[in-house]
């Protein structure tokens, strides 16, 4: 097919892969991941075919919160290495043709941050106004971000008597972006970095980050225009991508409603839970509806598809009795859950190691339209470790061999035992195996990369008449592409309407095959229990005029 104009807008088709350099690859055997081992790595990451790195945390911090609590935001945590070890990261991966984004948390700093230390340090501080400060601790939300540690968002600073705001733990003071000095200073540490190589960065809990504006501004929205215009004379094809847990009719506005001049990407959190509920339920109703409902974002922008990510897999948007569904069948015991409103568990486990299963769950999240963002270990379905604390239990070291790999010392994290620990999971067993995940996952990619369609087209979800068959096509410049996926676990046979396709044939991307689609447009096709199919619809081919036909 034909897309013109595309290629700066990297985004729209990118594979992104998240992974924290704490626990990919141990370069100086100290037992913590690094940049040094990150960089040994690059070509495992080119070579299955991943387009973008999305890093977590990498700066100086006391690690109360993982890294999200920064004291530091223009450096690198010593534990993880040098700049110069980030920059010759950096330039291995671009060499490699890899993009980088890395995560950007300035709606809070730790409270150890030198700005923070001097704004409590009197009323009268040069820094009081970089922070949230009331006499009183309200307003309080309805709910609180983490209730298994906080009761409030309020916290009593004594020696001055007033509250400081934090959205999310004690430790973690929210700054004012109401502030223009604070968010001058954010646009120093963008430009820092992208100095360095980033490509862009994904945007930490942006709500929180702009709700606090409100104060200062007209619209709390200017503060995204500002940051993306920032980039944009920067270096054009910069992207930031948000964590924008909301609903569909408000989210639009994080992208620029009509403009696209805000977030360039936001994950849809609305789809993800949608088709877990699919997953539990074995149909494909509550994902077919998200999708219908779903809008269309700005042209330039992209919805960023996931189904798990580096924290609890939240089903907050969803009912109580549809969470309960989705706890009843993917993690009953009270240990798998958490907050009571997501679930600290990695996918294959939750699936019961049904390799069907699983395949058919990444093959839809590669299919659905967007761009498909992988947590790290996911590859080689990785499983977590419900003995560490909260969302820790899935930030495990990754598993590079039979004994790990990590790290020729004794890694600082645990890893996984049993059934999804590294003697029966990992990267090295799984390169050696055709039919292993790893090569499900290359393959995908592949053939995600290779249509276009599932990026840039528009899509119709099509009536299956099986409630177990999630089917939907994508068009984009005249090329097309259908995928159908079978959340049951029993064979299925459907029959498709695809108006306009009559006489075209349809050929299977995933495994060999081609179906004709005949003069009524309803095309019959057969799935396995948990199969999925990929096609690519291929006009009919037009005899050649016959020679001996003269024109006079």
């Amino acid at each position: 097919m034909r897309l013109t104009n595309t290629s700066d807008l990297w985004w729209k088709n990118a594979v992104i892969y998240c992974l924290d350099v704490e626990t990919f690859k141990d370069g100086n055997g100290d037992g913590i991941g690094d940049f040094r081992g990150l960089t040994q790595q690059i070509d495992y990451l080119a070579n299955l075919g991943i387009t973008c790195l999305w890093l977590m945390p990498f700066y100086p911090t006391p690690n109360k919160d993982d890294g999200y609590d920064v004291t530091d935001f223009y450096s690198v945590d010593p534990r993880l290495g040098t700049l110069g070890d980030f920059v010759e990261f950096m330039r291995t991966a671009h060499d490699r043709g890899l993009r980088v984004i890395a995560d950007l948390v300035v709606n809070h700093t730790s409270d150890q941050h030198p700005w923070f230390v001097e704004a409590r340090s009197s009323k009268d501080s040069p820094l009081r106004d970089w922070y949230v400060w009331s006499d009183t601790p309200e307003p309080e939300p309805a709910q609180v971000v983490f209730p298994d540690k906080e009761d409030s968002v309020w916290e009593l600073d004594e020696p001055t008597g007033q509250y400081y705001l934090h959205s999310f733990y004690r430790h973690q003071p929210d700054v004012n972006m109401g502030n223009p000095e604070v968010r001058d200073e954010i646009t120093r540490i963008l430009g820092f970095w992208m100095e360095l190589g980033l490509s862009g960065f994904r945007v930490d809990a942006v709500p929180f980050l702009i709700e606090n504006v409100a104060p200062k501004l007209a619209d709390p929205h200017d503060v995204l225009a500002d940051l993306r215009a920032f980039m944009a004379r920067r270096k054009g094809d910069s992207v930031l991508l948000g964590e924008v847990n909301v609903q569909y009719k408000e989210l639009l506005s994080y992208f620029g409603e009509g403009l696209g001049d805000q977030l360039s990407m936001c994950f849809d959190f609305i789809g993800m839970q949608r088709a877990w509920l699919s997953l539990a339920r074995g149909e494909a109703a509550p994902l077919a509806a998200a999708l219908k409902e779903r809008p269309a974002p700005p042209k330039d922008c992209q919805w960023a598809m996931f189904l798990r990510n580096h924290d609890e897999l939240t089903l907050d948007k969803l009912t109580d009795d549809e969470r309960q569904e989705i706890f009843e069948a993917f993690g009953p015991e009270k240990d798998m859950q958490i907050f009571d409103r997501g679930l600290r568990r990695r996918l294959p486990p939750m699936l019961g190691g049904d390799m069907r299963h699983v395949k058919l769950a990444y093959s839809l999240m590669f299919s659905l339209p967007g761009t498909p963002v992988i947590f790290y270990g996911e590859e080689i379905g990785m499983g977590e470790d419900l003995r560490a604390e909260g969302r820790m239990a899935v930030r495990t070291p990754m598993q590079w061999t039979k004994d790990g790999g990590f790290s020729r010392a004794e890694p600082a994290r645990d890893m996984p035992a049993g059934d999804f620990g590294p003697a029966r999971v990992n990267v090295a067993d799984q390169r050696r195996d055709t039919s292993s995940l790893l090569r499900w996952f290359q393959l995908l990619i592949e053939r995600y990369r290779e249509c276009p369609e599932l990026a840039w087209g528009t899509y119709t979800v099509l009536d299956s008449g099986r409630p177990a068959v999630f089917a939907h096509r994508c068009d984009a410049d005249g090329a097309t592409v259908v995928a159908v996926h079978n959340f049951g676990d029993r064979n299925e046979d459907v029959e498709l309407a695809l108006d306009g396709l009559q006489g075209c044939e349809l050929t299977d991307l995933l495994e060999n095959g081609t179906v004709e689609v005949p003069e009524t447009g309803r095309v019959k096709l057969s799935l396995d229990g948990y199969g999925s199919r990929w096609m690519r619809v291929s006009a009919p081919e037009v005899p050649p005029e016959d020679a001996s036909v003269k024109s006079h």
